[in-house]
């Protein structure tokens, strides 16, 4: 199975995601700065940092975490095809933003006064559970790093959307074309336990509200009406420019020269004598006066300004 055409054709959105994330993971690897991903309890609520944010929606955590996270975001351009880029665009808008905001409210769960006094009965009356104690430290991080709230968001309409092409058996067991990408889900998903499996399930739960068409939101357009929206105002301020031009044109016009008389008034013949005794020809004498309404010193000056030119 395969996710149409190959490489990022029709799929701008994906190929810019796939991009950044790439570029993020790579910098912040030769910058040795892996260790510092990931979100903790005091990265979120106690003391905010927005760079790390930011960060945990593109890098991900280690190379192998990197390989699967973005062969499922390059086989997921398929939802862009789909749907189109505007639309995958608000799907993966609403999916990071929903995810990450369960994700918080997970985090604030875990370290919330009732789950502390549960993990430290539970640490007393049970030594072998403490690997849980990761729980009590609040720069722990308790999420890796990564797109995982877009890409187990995209499960969802794989799920459902994505029909079985082919079906295989290996050693008895029931496998189809879809197997490989749940399989590459789970490695994804189990990456790093507990840090991975939670943005995982928050990502699950993103793509289940987006999929219910909460809101509307699946019709929804944001980017296409904030292009339309700002094409029609440009549009609408040529127009008024163009507009403000040629009555300026206009205006320069009448206070230059006055309007010409109606066809049937012939200006009067010592006006045009006078214009010939210039050096002027007789035809354009008479031309000169009657769009001067037989103004001899406005004529004179049409006449000059026609040789200048």
């Amino acid at each position: 199975m395969n996710g149409g055409p190959s490489g990022f054709n029709n799929a701008p959105v994906t190929k810019t995601f796939v991009i950044a994330s790439a570029i993020f993971t790579i910098f912040l690897r030769i910058k040795g700065g892996p260790d510092k991903l990931g979100l903790s309890y005091q990265d979120i609520l106690r003391n905010p940092r927005l760079w790390k944010l930011i960060l945990s929606v593109f890098a991900f955590s280690s190379t192998s975490e990197m390989m699967f996270g973005l062969y499922l975001l390059y086989y997921f351009r398929v939802f862009e095809r789909q749907i189109g880029s505007n639309k995958y665009l608000v799907f993966i808008l609403f999916s990071v933003i929903v995810s990450l905001l369960f994700e918080i409210f997970a985090v604030a769960l875990l370290k919330g006064d009732f789950s502390e006094n549960v993990l430290s009965a539970a640490l007393q009356s049970c030594p072998t559970i403490k690997c849980v104690c990761l729980y009590a430290d609040p720069s722990a991080n308790l999420l890796t790093s990564g797109p995982y709230g877009l890409i187990f968001a995209s499960f969802v309409p794989f799920y459902f959307d994505i029909p079985v092409s082919t079906r295989f058996h290996i050693f008895s067991n029931h496998f189809s074309d879809k197997s490989f990408i749940y399989l590459a889900g789970v490695q994804l998903l189990l990456s790093s336990w507990k840090r991975s499996i939670l943005p995982g399930i928050c990502g699950i739960l993103a793509g289940s509200l987006y999929r219910l068409n909460i809101f509307g939101i699946r019709k929804a357009k944001v980017f296409a009406l904030c292009c339309n929206e700002i094409g029609y105002r440009e549009l609408e301020l040529i127009n008024l420019i163009e507009l403000l031009c040629s009555m300026l044109k206009d205006l320069l016009r009448k206070r230059t020269y006055p309007a010409p008389m109606a066809p049937s008034t012939e200006p009067a013949e010592d006006a045009i004598a006078t214009l010939v005794s210039m050096g002027f020809d007789r035809s354009s004498a008479r031309q000169a006066l009657v769009q001067a309404r037989n103004d001899i010193n406005t004529a004179t000056n049409i006449l000059l300004e026609a040789l200048s030119h």
